[in-house]
C-alpha cells in the first residue's frame, strides 16, 4: 500500500501546475439556467459533513466535496478490473461502469483514440496516505487545492477514473488540449461520464481543473447535466434542493 502510495504522490507532483489557475466567477454555458440556479452550490468551503444520500445504489447523485464526505469504510462491494472492460491496466472500478465504460473505449478506438485509466477506485486509507504526503512535500494550502482530504475524494465512490493515452503514463497538465483530451470533453457525456473539474470552474467545483478526470453518472444524469450547463457540483446540490430554480432540473 505504501509503495502504491508513494507511486500516486510522484503522479500528482507533477500536476501542481494545476494550482496556478486563477479562481473566476463560473460563466454558465450556452444552454444554463439562470444565474441562481448556478449559484446553488455553496461557496468552496471546507467541512465533513455526511454525505446523503450515500448508499452504495445512490452512486449517480451521492455530493463529495471538499465539505461533503464519506465514511471510512465506504468501500464498494461490487468492484472488478477495467481489464475487462478492454483497458490494458488493471484498475478497480464498480462494476455498474463496465458496460458503459467498454462502449466509450470501443467508440475511441473506432475514432483512432488509444485510451487507458491510470486511477479508479480509491480507499479512505489511501486517500489519506496520498494527502498527508502532498501536505509534507507541497504544504497543507497547495494540497486542499489538489488532493481531496481523506473521505472527500470521488475515487472513493468507486465510479470515479482517471483517463490517459494508452503507453504514455500519467497525462501531462495540457492533456486537455490533445486530441485524446478534446474527445473525452466531447463525447464522455454520450457514455454516462461528465468531466467533474472542467477548466475554468475552480471557483465552484472547489478544485484546480483535471480534464481527465471523470465520473459515472449514467447516460440519463450526464444528458441533464449537459443540459443544464452547470458543473456536477452544482447539478449535485442542485438535486439537494429540488425547489425554486432547480426545479428545471427534473427529481433525482
Amino acid at each position: 500500500m505504501i509503495g502504491l502510495a508513494a507511486a500516486v504522490a510522484a503522479t500528482l507532483l507533477v500536476r501542481a501546475p494545476w494550482r496556478a489557475e486563477p479562481v473566476s466567477a463560473p460563466r454558465p454555458g450556452p444552454s444554463a439556467t439562470p444565474s441562481a440556479v448556478a449559484r446553488i452550490a455553496p461557496p468552496c468551503r471546507f467541512g465533513d459533513r455526511p454525505a446523503r444520500p450515500r448508499a452504495y445504489g445512490d452512486w449517480a447523485v451521492t455530493l463529495v466535496d471538499p465539505e461533503i464526505r464519506l465514511p471510512p469504510g465506504y468501500e464498494p462491494p461490487d468492484l472488478v478490473s477495467t481489464a475487462d472492460a478492454g483497458f490494458p491496466t488493471d484498475v478497480p472500478v464498480r462494476e455498474v461502469v463496465l458496460d458503459d465504460l467498454r462502449a466509450l473505449r470501443r467508440a475511441a478506438r473506432a475514432g483512432g483514440i488509444d485510451l487507458d485509466v491510470t486511477f479508479g477506485y480509491r480507499s479512505h486509507r489511501l486517500q489519506e496516505i496520498l494527502f498527508a504526503e502532498w501536505s509534507e512535500r507541497r504544504g497543507e494550502r497547495e494540497a486542499l487545492a489538489t488532493v481531496a482530504r481523506p473521505g472527500h475524494s470521488e475515487h472513493q465512490l468507486g465510479t470515479s477514473l482517471d483517463f490517459t493515452t494508452a503507453g504514455t503514463g500519467p497525462p501531462d497538465p495540457g492533456w486537455g488540449n490533445t486530441r485524446d483530451g478534446a474527445w473525452i470533453a466531447e463525447h464522455a457525456g454520450r457514455f454516462g461520464f461528465v468531466i467533474s473539474y472542467p477548466k475554468g470552474k475552480r471557483s465552484v467545483t472547489c478544485y484546480a481543473p483535471e480534464p481527465w478526470h471523470v465520473r459515472y453518472v449514467g447516460r440519463e444524469h450526464a444528458a441533464r447535466l449537459a443540459e443544464s450547463g452547470l458543473t456536477l457540483r452544482e447539478y449535485l446540490w442542485c438535486l439537494r434542493e429540488p425547489r425554486g430554480p432547480c426545479a428545471t432540473l427534473g427529481g433525482g
